[in-house]
């Protein structure tokens, strides 16, 4: 199978391209800087060059493939420069290109979501956030909004599925929320939670999410939801006693009015309660995780490099 994947020199694209190579297929890699293609290649792929403002060359892109994943996302648009509206709406030109140009092909097409805003304070499951509530921002509003254009491919001929990724997808390399929490607390001189501690967050590695990635082109019906969920929640608190231990600094709490002047723009998420199940999934799809979990990844000496 010829998979096309934007993302494709990303954190999660590039061990989905490894994947998907390592299981026989062709895999198409967009890339849109020089480092992004040594990336690419290096993992088995065969570039494209372009990002997600070329619209005309990902529908050209997708036509040609067998099936594509979608996993670009503008990062930093969103939260460096704090403009997730944006990002969330040139991901939405994105999908619709790719999505109008496998129209009636029975091809798989797979995007990238996340589990965060689907059912805070309770355990999510794959079933949830189809029903997108009114006060939702537009950014994440339109995120959601994508998500379930996306599944209604179905309709159309697409095999189409969402694949929503926990908050963290752990590993060594990781430079997302685990690793600036690590950064955040040598700055501090102390390893923080918000409140008791007591919320938690799913974490997945990302080598079992790229597992699931090409199981959702292989195989997985049209119309799907997957949650790539390795554990259902871990404690915020227990995450700062591990950080605090490997570098030598004190773990306290921090009040919920004073997580943005401590963690930065992490206090919108650090303090949230957002546990998810991935239990329909690993019954849909036979997925079982087998990488290390959460506190054993940052058990290692990788999360502390300076």
């Amino acid at each position: 199978m010829r998979v096309f994947v934007t993302g494709a020199s990303g954190w999660i694209g590039e061990a989905t391209v490894a994947e998907l190579v390592g299981a026989g297929h062709e895999v198409v890699g967009l890339a849109r800087s020089d480092a992004s293609a040594a990336k690419v290649e290096a993992a088995g792929g065969t570039v494209r060059r372009g990002d997600l403002a070329d619209l005309d060359g990902i529908g050209a892109a997708a036509s040609e493939a067998d099936a594509v994943i979608h996993l670009a996302f503008q990062h930093e648009v969103a939260f460096v420069q704090g403009d997730f509206a944006t990002a969330a709406k040139d991901d939405r030109a994105a999908i619709e290109t790719i999505g109008e140009a496998l129209v009636g092909t029975d091809k798989a097409f797979v995007i990238a979501s996340g589990t965060g805003a689907v059912a805070p304070g309770r355990l999510a499951t794959e079933n949830d956030g189809h029903d997108l509530p009114p006060e939702l921002p537009e950014g994440m509003r339109l995120r959601g909004e994508s998500a379930e254009y996306t599944l209604g491919l179905a309709d159309r001929g697409v095999r189409s599925s969402v694949l929503r990724l926990a908050p963290t997808n752990h590993g060594d390399g990781d430079n997302g929320f685990m690793k600036q929490l690590v950064e955040i607390a040598r700055a501090k001189g102390k390893a923080a939670y918000v409140g008791d501690g007591a919320n938690r967050w799913p974490a997945g590695h990302r080598l079992d999410s790229a597992v699931l990635a090409r199981l959702a082109v292989e195989s997985v019906p049209a119309g799907s939801t997957l949650h790539a969920i390795g554990e259902e929640g871990i404690e915020l608190r227990a995450v700062a006693e591990v950080i605090g231990r490997h570098l030598g600094v004190p773990v306290e709490s921090v009040p919920a009015d004073g997580a943005m002047e401590h963690f930065g723009f992490l206090g919108m998420m650090v303090g949230l309660d957002i546990p998810a199940s991935s239990a329909i999934t690993r019954e849909l799809t036979g997925w079982q995780p087998t990488h290390p979990g959460l506190i054993e990844d940052l058990e290692e000496d990788f999360y502390y490099r300076a």
